[in-house]
């Protein structure tokens, strides 16, 4: 997993090679705080509507609108790092153009997504619950490092290492769940198994350095909380 990670990083770092210009965050937040437009301007042009069409807007638009805010109020510093022209064209294309994959697959017309209101609010309920545990990892995570480095142990992190990982999955998989058709399933499974998989390793590689990390793992979950 961890030699899959090192090429993930090659690819979305120094593919082509060339010097290393553009911040890779610029690259996500345009992917993320332009899906809203993107979005409106395909329910323009196929002329769609319903309720799923108008969930699936207002949940991965404003999706993009918050992480604009997150990152302007507690950036994530692995996205500051500079990469190649490259790079950058094949972290968009690869991983992060896919995502709106998911909303043509609904807008478009390939499915009528979810139509039960019960589990459209099951959708938006996930979509809640998983914002609010991304943005307080994220930001429990920053805050807790600026004022010391090592294991953060308590809050988010008590019972589960990656809460963060976990947030974006559950807001992923309420955008597929309103869909309800095989395609973002296979994206967000490409997506997690590897590009999540290898970040995951990688870190857990990284936080092993510290003291009380054997401990502190033997009583935490990865993505999905430990709870006895």
């Amino acid at each position: 997993m961890l030699k899959l990670n090192q090429l993930v990083l090659h690819m979305s770092t120094a593919f082509l090679g060339g010097p290393r210009r553009i911040k890779l965050a610029w690259v996500v937040n345009a992917q993320k705080g332009g899906t809203l437009i993107v979005y409106l301007a395909m329910v323009w042009a196929y002329e769609a509507s319903g309720p799923a069409v108008w969930v699936l807007v207002a949940l991965h638009g404003s999706y993009g609108l918050i992480w604009l805010m997150k990152e302007a109020a507690f950036p994530d510093v692995s996205w500051q790092r500079r990469v190649t022209f490259g790079a950058a064209v094949v972290s968009f294309l690869a991983v992060l153009g896919p995502y709106w994959l998911i909303g043509w697959v609904l807008i478009s017309g390939q499915t009528e997504g979810l139509q039960s209101m019960a589990a459209l609010g099951f959708a938006i309920g996930l979509y809640a619950l998983g914002v609010a545990l991304m943005i307080g990892a994220d930001a429990q995570k920053f805050y807790t490092l600026k004022l010391r480095k090592g294991l953060i142990e308590d809050g988010m992190f008590a019972r589960i290492r990656h809460p963060n990982y976990l947030g974006e999955m559950m807001i992923y998989g309420s955008f597929a769940l309103v869909v309800w058709h095989w395609l973002p399933v296979v994206i967000l499974g490409v997506i997690w198994g590897t590009l999540f998989a290898g970040n995951i390793a990688a870190k857990e590689a990284s936080l092993s350095r510290h003291p009380g990390w054997a401990a502190y793992k033997a009583r935490t979950g990865s993505v999905l909380p430990k709870l006895w």
